[in-house]
């Protein structure tokens, strides 16, 4: 079940108590292995603008949400590519937008600007979802792997919400036929009831960094509570679920649906944009004057008192279900969606 095709799976697991805590080993284990292949000089790691990546000081560093950054300090040689986000050309797209490819060429800029011998890795959401659901244009994500592969950066994708079923695949990974060398994870390991989160390592990343004489500690990194026995418990019961019950690719079945049913949104008042891809979905409002995020706010707040759970994001209401969601429940969830925003002004 591990990301990626069979041959090339991320199947070296570390675990984690979180998101954060996935995506902070991730990076240290992507530095371990430039070290232990003699590129010890490979100490920069890359994000994306409107990225996020947790709390932890490497997550915010990486990430690319301002006011993670703003209060804390962040680590010394990060940078950050241009985000995909393209309003102009790429409104009202069921799945991925077909402009964009070109935008993964900024990596290029960044090893023109420091070097490729001083980046370690380059972290990215397969589909950026803490930001408004920025789904990845058409030819992307392979531009990125091929990139990264020419300049012997690691690849990581952050799978804490894409992972485990949400886009009808069991990781994004296999969704877009696009594998890193990490991929960190959470949140649906456990049905996200207790914490506990993972990194999965390919094999060549693993064996680089697991090596030397038997007795000594490889990668000066853990937790306490890594693969705590309550979590991997939920852990099991909910892969035991999730293969019973076929969630990991039920979002395929109800993919058409979702995305038909939330694009009959597009003529509600303020609705600006709309994008969907496996049961997931980010309905862009026009701003309120002078009150950016409070017009979605006031949808947020009226789907609430009505039993609608959505999340919000600046001026972006974001949508994604539990995978057992019936379609007859994804009609009921636009409609009150629909009646929030004609009454919010």
């Amino acid at each position: 079940m591990a990301p990626g095709p069979d041959g090339q799976r991320l199947d070296r697991i570390f675990f984690t108590g979180s998101g954060s805590e996935s995506v902070e080993t991730a990076l240290k284990i992507a530095l371990a292995y430039q070290r232990a292949i003699g590129q010890g000089t490979r100490t920069r790691l890359i994000g994306r603008e409107r990225g996020y990546h947790g709390v932890g000081f490497g997550g915010i560093s990486v990430g690319g949400i301002l006011n993670n950054r703003r209060v804390f300090p962040t680590l010394n040689g990060t940078d950050h590519l241009r985000h995909t986000h393209d309003l102009s050309r790429n409104a009202f797209v069921r799945g991925q937008p077909e402009h964009g490819a070109d935008l993964a060429d900024d990596l290029e800029r960044l090893v023109a600007l420091h070097g490729a011998e001083t980046i370690a890795a380059c972290i990215v959401e397969p589909v950026a979802g803490s930001t408004g659901v920025l789904i990845p244009p058409k030819g992307y994500l392979e531009r990125l792997r091929e990139i990264c592969t020419r300049h012997g950066i690691l690849l990581i994708f952050d799978e804490v919400i894409t992972g485990f079923g949400r886009l009808g695949a069991p990781f994004a990974t296999d969704f877009f036929g696009v594998t890193p060398d990490l991929v960190a994870a959470a949140k649906g390991l456990t049905n996200g009831v207790i914490p506990m989160g993972a990194v999965f390592a390919s094999r060549p990343v693993h064996d680089a960094v697991v090596q030397g004489p038997d007795g000594l500690i490889e990668l000066f990194h853990g937790y306490t509570y890594s693969g705590h026995p309550v979590a991997s418990a939920a852990g099991i019961a909910s892969l035991e679920i999730y293969e019973e019950e076929g969630l990991l690719t039920r979002a395929a079945d109800l993919s058409d649906d979702w995305a038909t049913v939330m694009h009959g949104l597009r003529s509600a008042p303020h609705v600006i944009d709309i994008r969907t891809i496996g049961l997931i979905a980010g309905i862009e409002l026009s701003p309120r004057a002078g009150a950016p995020g409070a017009r979605a706010y006031d949808v947020f707040t009226d789907c609430f008192a009505r039993g609608l759970l959505v999340r919000v994001t600046g001026d972006i209401i974001a949508l994604s279900p539990p995978l057992v969601i019936e379609r007859t429940q994804i009609e009921s969830a636009a409609a009150t969606l629909a009646a929030a925003l004609d009454r919010v002004a």
